[in-house]
């Protein structure tokens, strides 16, 4: 819509941020519990409502992955939820009923292609958009839409190998962010070569952003006009100046003196 409205306006800068389907990779860290809290807090801060929030969690097959996988529904489980003046609160409400209501249907939708539900997001009897967090294992689900859920349902996915955790991650339209949980440096680096994101975390949440950085991505998630630390570069224009204190001669190849 956007580019139609400005197409023929090339003085209109137009810079689009437009969310992710963003994915976090949790490979063989010795710490399960970190990996853990970081995958959580990745998913469920600000009850989902971060585009930068991770969506799809990508684990190794076998008893690593299911370990980290029980570690994650321990801590959906305890998250305390509450409204913004209730103390020592993690999630509060979603922006709206109807957004509740739209992330019960998605993982409705998710559970009838094949999802299983290993913490089931639900309805809270306080009244608005109040939810519980989500954990559903979509490894054997077909035909999942490539859609952002604005919400506190993570996806997981477990594969045979390393670069079959690349090609899932990748398998989006997005690409605004991921992650990595490894202590491995080579696999930081190939995923550093290889994840399609614009902003790539190792070791830390997906869903925190720092201004100092751009903040932006590639696919569907913008239009390679990163917002914070480069807004100014399209909130602005630039002027570019050569300047002497006088005026002085000018001297140049056949140029009468």
């Amino acid at each position: 819509f956007f580019h139609k409205h400005f197409a023929g306006r090339p003085e209109v800068i137009l810079a689009l941020e437009m969310g992710g389907n963003n994915p976090l990779i949790i490979w063989d860290p010795a710490d399960v519990d970190a990996a853990a809290d970081i995958a959580a807090q990745s998913a469920f801060l600000t009850t989902g409502q971060r585009c930068s929030c991770a969506r799809r969690v990508i684990l190794p097959e076998g008893a690593f992955g299911d370990a980290v996988i029980e570690a994650i529904v321990a801590r959906a489980k305890g998250l305390k939820i509450g409204a913004w003046d209730e103390d020592d609160i993690f999630m509060g409400p979603l922006v709206s009923e109807q957004a509740a209501t739209n992330a019960v249907e998605f993982q409705m939708m998710l559970s009838k292609k094949g999802g299983q539900s290993l913490r089931r997001l639900k309805r809270m009897d306080r009244g608005g958009g109040f939810v519980t967090a989500g954990v559903i294992d979509v490894t054997n689900a077909t035909d999942i839409p490539d859609e952002e859920l604005f919400g506190p349902l993570m996806q997981i996915i477990r594969v045979p190998d390393f670069n079959s955790a690349l090609e899932r991650a990748n398998a989006t339209r997005y690409g605004l962010s991921g992650g990595l949980i490894s202590d491995d440096d080579a696999l930081w680096i190939q995923a550093h070569l290889e994840m399609r994101a614009g902003i790539l975390n190792r070791n830390r949440p997906t869903a925190g952003a720092s201004g100092a950085m751009p903040f932006g991505g590639p696919g569907l998630s913008g239009n390679f006009r990163p917002g914070a630390y480069y807004a100014a570069d399209y909130s602005a224009w630039p002027q570019a100046s050569q300047v002497s204190q006088t005026a002085t001669r000018m001297t140049a190849q056949g140029f009468p003196k």
